[in-house]
């Protein structure tokens, strides 16, 4: 029987722009700026795994580059030609390509926007409990808490 508090289909388009930009403490928020995520998954109350459809500015960034423990993520290029940035240096990316980030392997990634149009992708990862991230060129560690929010820290510890 369908739950009637969740929607059938929507035009991804038309879903709501997520309230808060950015879940990272400053001095790192201010640098999401021109970010702007949907967050489509939580419409249909799916609970395995988050999907976004994020737009960038010019000159906006999707994250930190960052890693995760235990989350896998992917990436599928709508519109925009966003360069990715990882430990292997940079690609240019086009619509219809896509990229994979495995669990645990390390490899700090994110896109940036660095064209005059803007960049819209879709952004799928898994919601597994445990994970933590890195990020290899900024003072920054994250875990993802009980509840399910993403609690920030110092590299040697020291909470934001």
């Amino acid at each position: 029987m369908p739950n009637p508090e969740f929607p059938i289909a929507i035009a991804a388009l038309d879903a709501a722009p997520r309230t808060k930009p950015s879940n990272y403490p400053e001095p790192f928020a201010s640098r999401m700026v021109g970010r702007e995520k949907r967050p489509l998954g939580d419409l249909f109350g799916l609970s395995n795994f988050g999907v976004n459809l994020t737009r960038l500015a010019p000159g906006a960034g999707s994250a930190l580059r960052h890693a995760h423990t235990k989350q896998d993520e992917f990436v599928y290029v709508l519109e925009g030609h966003p360069v990715l940035i990882t430990d292997q240096g940079e690609t240019p990316l086009a619509p219809g390509m896509c990229a994979g980030f495995k669990a645990g392997s390390g490899n700090g990634h994110q896109l940036v926007n660095r064209t005059g149009a803007d960049v819209l992708y879709l952004e799928v990862g898994d919601r597994t409990p445990g994970d933590t991230g890195t990020y290899p060129d900024d003072d920054l560690q994250a875990a993802l808490g009980q509840d399910g929010q993403w609690q920030f820290a110092h590299k040697d510890g020291t909470p934001y």
